[in-house]
């Protein structure tokens, strides 16, 4: 006997419910990321200059091609991964020398854990705007440490020097992003299994061989995540640069984020910063596909 319609009507009813409930949340994603990254990519393959009232035809792969003689470009794509290589990795180290210390029991654990935030929860335009200051030789107190300490021969502006610039907004991103580290590496070590540790323990097991045999096994997934995470949000973050040094001097803090608000906002060439944004995109895409494997074969191995 063939349900009856109202049945069939409810049924139909039950399995739309999910995509409405999700509909208000898919269109609010196509519109305000899928539909400006679509424009964006076509901008790519268009002379888009706000300067020049003519433009707006296709030219193809022209920004590419200009793109692989660009020596700004260049230099700009090395110093990205000096400033994200060493970013992420100072991060990482004392984010979860960090979560170890606050994995313990002390007095006023709570405090300190809040306390570890705080930077986060900072501007990242202020905190730009604060370290720069930190670094100025008339009125920042870094350069006169330094002095004091025979690393400088006078107080001199770091910011200025093209061989150690890079290592001003280095030092305010590492400050403003080890929260990040030390709260995500801290969740997963208190799901860890404290039988495990007192197993290995009665075992014989020194602190060094406990870490390396069950700490790091069991926080390689969500180190991997992080530092997938980080390491596409860096790259794109130029705010603490654009703050700090503008790219100066000599363009030897220019980044590849940077490079394009210059390339974009200063000289009014929206095609040629879209064709800098879809490389730029297109490396981070398979940085993050070879990342997501490797976490992948971490998760099976465990």
């Amino acid at each position: 006997m063939p349900p009856a319609p109202q049945v069939l009507r409810r049924s139909w009813t039950y399995s739309l419910q999910p995509y409405l409930y999700a509909a208000p949340a898919v269109i609010l994603i196509v519109t305000i990321m899928l539909v400006p990254l679509v424009v964006g990519v076509s901008y790519a393959f268009r002379d888009i200059r706000l300067l020049n009232p003519f433009s707006g035809g296709f030219v193809g792969f022209g920004h590419f091609v200009k793109l692989a003689s660009d020596q700004n470009f260049r230099l700009a794509l090395s110093n990205t991964v000096f400033w994200t290589g060493t970013s992420v990795a100072l991060q990482f180290v004392f984010g979860l020398i960090l979560a170890l210390l606050l994995n313990r029991p002390f007095a006023g654990r709570g405090l300190a854990q809040a306390l570890v935030f705080l930077p986060w929860a900072v501007p990242s335009f202020l905190s730009g705007l604060d370290w720069a200051w930190l670094f100025n030789p008339v009125v920042g107190p870094i350069p006169h440490w330094l002095t004091a300490l025979g690393l400088m021969e006078t107080p001199t502006n770091i910011l200025a020097d093209p061989d150690h610039a890079m290592w001003g907004p280095i030092i305010a991103n590492v400050w403003w992003g080890i929260p990040f580290f030390a709260i995500t590496l801290l969740a997963a070590l208190q799901s860890i299994p404290k039988d495990i540790y007192e197993a290995a323990a009665i075992d014989g097991a020194g602190a060094i061989e406990r870490f390396r045999s069950i700490t790091l096994p069991f926080l390689a997934p969500t180190i991997a995540i992080t530092i997938l995470l980080r390491t596409v949000w860096i790259a794109n973050f130029a705010d603490l640069i654009v703050v700090m040094t503008n790219g100066g001097p000599a363009d030897r803090t220019q980044i590849v984020a940077s490079y394009i608000f210059t390339t974009a906002f200063r000289r009014l060439d929206f095609g040629y910063a879209s064709a800098i944004a879809l490389v730029l995109l297109v490396l981070l895409m398979i940085y993050s596909l070879l990342l997501v494997s490797l976490r992948q074969m971490l998760l099976n191995r465990s």
